[in-house]
């Protein structure tokens, strides 16, 4: 029983410090620096909406101020069976500012609307972009620029969570994390996910795009297959506010962990160490690992409880870890959250593990997440 706890409790603590730690590690003896210089590609930028009638005028004024030639620059918006007023704010852009606009009259998902406009697109580097997301004037440049080196097959740009009031929220500490992440993978190698709501990546590795498989990690895998890599640019910002519900975004959670293991198990292959080196290191730590942390929180305290009647250490260990998950259930069942970040902490780990343990619930039992609906910000 001691092992199974001690394991356990090296599994979470290894899913979320010991990885970035040996990422540290792995960066001072190998370092793989981007070449990045500017450069300008033909480039088509795809933003897919569904009943955006209330963004998409200010997602494509944003686009239309970016800093690149517009004789190299096509602006595609993939309106996925919206029946709303989006497409005809779009048309008025379509005539004005040369907008293609592809509507579709059934709705199938976010990633058919993607491949769609995918074939369609004529640029060499395709970006592509939620509503919601707003962007520097100078981002596009940014992004596009680490194409100039040969091995880069993606690129991310780093997310900036904004909230009305000012305050941090716990999932805007999670996604400083998660920036800080990404930074070290690209140092010591790869990327092991990109930011689904700003990502570019060379027309040839966004293929096989399908309704129940996340395009970001789609495109990330596909890149690896064909020898290159991904990379985080730490200047191309990716601005996007908080969910105006947080109940509603533990389901969206859950939808974008079920499509993250659709695509993992189907890429079963890039685990083999001996011919995707680094990388399959990268993959398990980064996304199995990361979702076997439920499993490794409950096997912890199952055996620390049993371990808790023979020993006074091990039952001080209980009690912390109860009035870990009471602090973290109180925060999420509490109409208005408390302010300070150590007490957002625990509540957002845990909904973030418990729609781990859902996912993988509903994913065994043969569920798969076809269509996608944007949250409200």
């Amino acid at each position: 029983m001691c092992l199974i706890f001690w394991v356990s409790i090296i599994g979470v603590f290894y899913a979320y410090l010991g990885y970035p730690l040996s990422l540290m590690v792995i960066g001072v003896f190998r370092q793989r620096r981007v070449k990045k210089t500017p450069i300008e590609p033909s480039v088509a930028i795809i933003i897919t909406a569904y009943n955006e009638e209330k963004r998409i005028e200010a997602k494509i004024l944003n686009t239309l101020k970016l800093d690149y030639p517009r004789d190299r620059l096509e602006i595609i918006v993939a309106s996925d069976g919206s029946t709303d007023r989006t497409n005809d704010i779009v048309r008025h852009y379509v005539q004005q500012e040369g907008v293609k606009l592809l509507a579709f009259d059934k709705r199938r998902g976010k990633e058919f609307a993607q491949k769609d406009a995918v074939a369609s697109a004529k640029g060499d580097v395709l970006v592509f972009t939620d509503v919601a997301t707003q962007l520097r004037a100078s981002g596009l440049r940014e992004i596009v620029s680490n194409f100039s080196d040969p091995s880069v097959g993606c690129v991310s740009s780093e997310d900036r969570l904004e909230r009305s009031d000012g305050q941090t929220a716990g999932e805007g500490f999670y996604v400083r994390y998660e920036m800080m992440l990404r930074r070290l993978e690209t140092r010591a190698h790869s990327l092991v996910g990109l930011s689904g709501s700003f990502f570019a990546a060379r027309k040839e590795v966004c293929s096989d795009f399908s309704a129940d498989m996340q395009s970001d990690f789609k495109t990330l895998l596909n890149s690896i297959r064909l020898g290159l890599r991904g990379v985080s640019d730490v200047d191309a910002l990716g601005y996007y506010l908080d969910v105006a519900d947080q109940k509603k975004e533990l389901e969206r959670k859950i939808r974008t962990i079920i499509r993250g293991l659709t695509v993992f198990f189907q890429h079963l292959e890039l685990l083999n160490v001996f011919r995707y080196g680094l990388f399959s290191y990268q993959l398990f730590c980064h996304k199995l690992l990361r979702w076997l942390v439920p499993l490794f929180l409950f096997t912890a305290l199952m055996s620390n409880l049993v371990l808790a009647f023979g020993s006074g250490a091990y039952f001080i260990i209980f009690l912390m870890q109860v009035m870990f998950y009471a602090l973290a259930a109180i925060t999420l069942l509490k109409k208005d959250p408390p302010n300070h970040l150590l007490l957002k902490i625990p509540g957002y780990f845990l909904s973030v593990n418990l729609a781990i343990a859902i996912a993988w619930w509903r994913y065994l039992s043969g569920y798969r997440v076809l269509m996608w609906t944007p949250s409200e910000r």
